[in-house]
């Protein structure tokens, strides 16, 4: 049993000293993770090659949410640089709550950051420029970005992480939601306190706590009501976008209450102004507003979200006895293509830029989404090893000759009670070796599945934690923190980074994992 479980963890392990010690690309150690996995499998757990490259295949599919939001993503916001969009929303940003630097940052961080993410932006790209701009440090603006929007990553991509979990574990999105917004206004918070500590000890810790504590229970209190309210909970994969817009407004009130501007033109440079001039902040918003205008109407208007959600599911089914439902015109991809497509008839834009966005799309792009779906493609591939062909269905009709069923039981033999408590770490592994939370769910559903059962706790819980680990492994993640100093000309800072932003890391998982045990 001992060398079963060495086997199976070897994959990872190798994909984390390839990223780690290696500085190897999230595509390139994941690759190498993927194919490692389909060795083990064909020599040490009695899978076929068909099995293995069936349920590869299976995998990548399973990875659209994620991989293809990811591909959308990456051209709307290439267009949106290309045309000035981004570049005028950004100087609108840099005028935020001047004078009160707590409020700042969680408007900034949590709010924004929050927003962006769920609508498929990256606030590691988009963020510190920004940041560096009103005067933080390097240090600073790489690890704010990263760690504000953690909370609620869960919902990022506009859902993609909640929608894995409810295929993989057969529960409603509204169900998988309720669980994990258990967590989320005590987790909101401490990240609040947590950057407040990065940026200036408890000094500023204690100035905002005021507003950390109200920007914090609004981002969580958020998602609790969108996923225990009827009305809302329809449009539960909206989440990260209502939270981080209640979070900006609460901010502003706290700032109207006080007495504080909330605008502040002053710092404003002279290019900024020419960038006002260029194009209005309507027009620039419009293929976020678009977007969030046809999510809205697709998930709260019910004859349409039953339509797109129950009725075309568009299934594919790779492996005999397993179907996977894409519903490609339901999920947020599709639309973040046609919001931006749509978005041409107000931004107008000219041929260079349209060029500029396909050439710089098609560069960026493919190395990203790749990476997320072979991770996926690894996770499968752990999930049916040892599957058999039983005529009708494909089958694992010898435990020990699945990868997951041995660590599952291993698991359960080495941790017992305390496994609630170790799969928040579990998760906070996974999200710093894929860079992706989505990708960690895909890597431990199933393994908790199984050795809940074993337990008799709550799947659901632990799931839930270890999702939120791998939300907050987005501060500790080479991949994102290396984009982040990329943007501003910064790349090596991000090792010093990790050193600080890995003790808080640690510190927020510990809090998920005890809340894990008191909820079991």
């Amino acid at each position: 049993m001992g060398l079963l479980v060495f086997l199976t963890l070897f994959p990872i392990m190798a994909i984390v000293y390839l990223m780690v010690r290696k500085q190897f690309a999230a595509d390139v150690s994941g690759t190498v993770g993927w194919v490692l996995t389909i060795m083990i499998a064909l020599i040490f757990f009695n899978t076929s090659l068909e099995v293995s490259l069936k349920s590869s295949l299976a995998g990548f599919i399973s990875s659209f949410p994620v991989s293809i939001m990811v591909f959308a993503s990456i051209f709307q916001i290439t267009f949106m640089q290309a045309t000035g969009a981004l570049q005028r929303i950004v100087v609108f940003i840099k005028t935020l709550a001047p004078t009160d630097k707590p409020v700042q940052i969680m408007l900034l961080c949590v709010g924004a950051g929050t927003l962006l993410v769920s609508i498929g932006a990256t606030p590691v790209s988009i963020l510190p420029p920004i940041l560096l701009a009103m005067g933080y440090s390097t240090f600073v603006a790489i690890a704010l970005p990263a760690i504000g929007f953690d909370a609620l990553c869960t919902y990022a991509l506009l859902g993609s992480a909640l929608v894995i979990i409810g295929d993989l574990t057969g529960t409603s999105l509204v169900e998988s939601a309720r669980v994990i917004s258990i967590f989320l206004p005590v987790i909101s918070t401490v990240i609040g306190f947590g950057m407040l500590y990065i940026v200036g000890r408890f000094k500023l810790v204690k100035e905002g706590l005021v507003p950390c504590v109200l920007a914090g229970l609004t981002n969580g209190g958020a998602a609790i009501a969108m996923s225990h309210i009827p009305f809302l909970s329809s449009g539960v994969v909206l989440t990260g976008v209502v939270a981080g817009m209640c979070t900006i407004l609460v901010m502003l009130a706290y700032l109207r209450v006080t007495g504080q501007p909330i605008i502040d033109r002053s710092k404003l440079t002279a290019e900024d102004l020419n960038t006002e001039k260029e194009m209005s902040l309507l027009k620039a918003l419009s293929p976020w507003l678009i977007l969030v205008t046809l999510l809205l109407v697709i998930n709260f208007y019910k004859p349409i979200f039953d339509l797109l959600f129950n009725g075309i599911t568009t299934a594919v089914s790779i492996i005999p006895g397993q179907t996977i439902k894409t519903r490609l015109l339901w999920n947020a991809y599709t639309w973040v293509f046609i919001s931006t497509v749509l978005s041409f008839l107000i931004i107008k834009p000219s041929g260079k830029a349209i060029k500029e966005t396909c050439s710089k799309w098609l560069a960026r792009a493919p190395r990203p989404t790749f990476a997320a779906g072979v991770f996926f493609a690894t996770a499968f591939v752990l999930n049916n090893s040892g599957m058999q062909d039983t005529g009708v269905v494909w089958e694992i009709t010898n435990p020990n000759s699945n990868m997951i069923a041995v660590l599952a039981q291993a698991s359960a033999n080495t941790f017992g009670p305390l496994y609630p408590f170790i799969s928040s770490y579990l998760g906070l592994f996974g999200g710093f070796v894929s860079g992706s939370e989505a990708s960690t769910i895909a890597m431990f559903t199933k393994y908790h599945l199984l050795t809940s059962e074993m337990l008799n706790v709550d799947s659901l819980i632990v799931i839930a934690a270890t999702a939120i680990g791998g939300g907050l492994a987005s501060v500790i993640s080479p991949a994102k923190l290396q984009n982040a100093a990329a943007t501003i000309d910064a790349l090596g800072i991000e090792s010093q980074v990790i050193k600080t932003a890995f003790v808080i890391s640690i510190m927020l998982t510990t809090i998920c994992a005890i809340m894990a045990m008191l909820l079991i």
